[in-house]
């Protein structure tokens, strides 16, 4: 028996998604994620590489999906990265906020912010106020519409990634919707 297809509700958008690589790239890969979650954090590396392997061949989306009743910090990291989204320093952070997984409280957050230059005051004012809860809500919400129940959580072409996070599995899947995307193109110029 087939398992079930599920697609991405909320398909990948250059002015609300925080996005590395090319628009025309032919593939793109979306996390759900969370940068309390151990799964998220050994994914992390393996994400790296996978964007080292395709290159300009993949776009890579990442939206927030942070839970809160298993992760105490996992909103607060949210917020902080999109605090820095706001200063252009989206994937500074992103990146920080993985590198440094064990150490997620409130003070950390602020000395990361320091290390990556931001503007502290509207940093904190951002923080302090959840200016940027809603995104994070509005993310999460898209991730349950579209059948995300845990972290991470990973669409390739709008397709939810249901195999092992594995570095060859991953890519061979990737690979895989490369070809199947020439396929189709092929197809419908017949």
């Amino acid at each position: 028996m087939e398992s079930e297809i599920v697609k991405l509700i909320l398909p990948v958008a250059s002015d609300r998604d925080h996005i590395q690589g090319s628009s025309t790239a032919p593939l793109t890969l979306v996390e759900y994620g969370d940068y309390e979650c151990p799964s998220c954090g050994q994914a992390y590396p393996m994400i790296k590489e996978v964007q080292r392997h395709l290159g300009n061949k993949l776009r890579f989306v990442f939206r927030n999906f942070p839970l809160t009743e298993i992760h105490p910090h996992a909103q607060h990291a949210a917020e902080a990265a999109e605090a820095a989204g706001a200063q252009d320093r989206f994937w500074e952070m992103h990146d920080h906020l993985y590198e440094h997984q064990q150490a997620l409280d409130d003070k950390n957050l602020e000395n990361y912010a320091d290390s990556l230059g931001l503007n502290l005051g509207k940093f904190n004012i951002d923080m302090s106020s959840h200016v940027h809860a809603r995104r994070i809500r509005e993310d999460f919400l898209s991730g349950v519409r579209s059948g995300v129940n845990g972290t991470p959580t990973f669409y390739i072409n709008a397709i939810r990634y249901n195999s092992s996070l594995d570095l060859e599995t991953i890519l061979e899947a990737l690979r895989s919707a490369t070809n199947k995307k020439a396929h189709k193109q092929s197809n419908s110029d017949i």
